[in-house]
């Protein structure tokens, strides 16, 4: 697979004979739309590659996509052999970068993650998840104890297509993903729309995605700038591409209509339910 080079230079940030500074960026070669994504000719899209893409134009720089094994990509940050590694997060991997000065940028967009089930099964007691579905190398947080003491049994899958057949199948009890990776899945690729829903009541994990760095603070500094400056193109970004959407919602991650229509069926049976007069 080919990394794309992308260089956004342009001649009013540099002299006509200057060469832009090329930058490797190691990211994940795995389906996780809207976030990102490689297409059918292994290109590097999404929300992700748009900001780092602005990112670049604005810095003149070039920047290279490496798209890698979600557990190769943090030993190639560590070896030097990609400058930069997105996502990343302090909390991740702390053994492995144990010894290491790594720099990180602010936030670059939230995440959640979480279980979900079947809409009639919404709202049940954690005790009753006794088999949940998992893409391999995910980390079910907040479901440990649990599963050390054999109350969960996990099935694994080879990735999120698979884990989601099998939730839909009921082979499982839920299925442990993005939230918003998971639900864009099934609205805009399975095309089975509410077929699964998050269920905020059950343990889930809120944090944030960041570029990191090993050599290259100055640049990670930049990016914080560029996140500072450009803070309303950013959010843009996220409006159009939907990472964000309803987080702070019991609507996480559904698409705007679906949200729309659970409304209407809240409003009415809110209208049909009995006053205290009635009773």
């Amino acid at each position: 697979m080919k990394p794309l080079c992308v260089c956004l230079c342009s001649s009013i940030l540099l002299a006509p004979a200057a060469l832009a500074q090329t930058y490797v960026v190691g990211v994940e070669d795995i389906a996780f739309a809207p976030h990102y994504s490689l297409d059918s000719e292994g290109h590097y899209r999404g929300f992700a590659r748009e900001v780092l893409d602005s990112f670049a134009a604005n810095s003149g720089i070039s920047l290279i996509y490496k798209p890698l094994p979600v557990d190769q990509l943090l030993p190639a940050l560590l070896r030097s052999e990609v400058d930069f590694k997105y996502p990343d997060s302090p909390h991740w991997g702390t053994a492995q970068k144990a010894g290491v000065t790594l720099h990180y940028s602010q936030a670059v967009v939230d995440y959640v993650d979480g279980v979900l089930v079947a809409p009639q099964r919404q709202g049940q007691a954690p005790e009753n998840i006794r088999r949940l579905a998992m893409v391999q190398g995910w980390t079910p947080r907040g479901y440990e104890q649990a599963i050390d003491s054999g109350l969960i049994q996990l099935s694994y899958s080879k990735d999120l297509r698979q884990m989601i057949r099998q939730a839909l199948k009921h082979d499982t009890d839920g299925a442990y993903f993005n939230v918003v990776v998971a639900t864009h899945y099934l609205d805009n690729i399975r095309a089975r729309p509410g077929a699964l829903v998050f269920d905020p009541k059950l343990p889930h994990t809120r944090g944030s995605f960041h570029l990191s760095s090993v050599r290259h603070p100055q640049l990670i500094a930049g990016f914080d700038r560029f996140l500072a400056e450009r803070a309303a193109q950013v959010a843009q970004l996220k409006a159009s591409y939907r990472v964000e959407a309803n987080l702070d919602s019991e609507y996480m991650g559904l698409e705007q209509w679906k949200v729309d229509f659970l409304e209407r069926q809240k409003g009415r049976a809110e209208a049909q339910a009995p006053t205290a007069s009635d009773r």
